[in-house]
């Protein structure tokens, strides 16, 4: 079970950031915004243990996260 978490994990990452290269027409903290979007939401799905609350927490807080770097 834990593998197909990791694999699932993985593959929404790559997914992701795949999904990523659309965002050449955003400012760059449009796109820091996004990508801390995507990573807190994996590392909040992780560290929850799947939950929708943590992965909601987790991209909130990383999209936060990345909208004030390089402010």
């Amino acid at each position: 079970m834990k593998t197909l978490k990791k694999l699932a994990v993985i593959s929404l990452t790559v997914a992701t950031l795949a999904g990523l290269t659309a965002c050449s027409g955003m400012t760059q903290r449009e796109q820091n915004t996004a990508t801390g979007a995507a990573l807190g939401g994996v590392a909040g799905a992780v560290l929850s243990g799947g939950s929708a609350a943590g992965t909601i927490g987790g991209a909130a807080v990383g999209g936060v996260i990345g909208n004030q770097i390089k402010k």
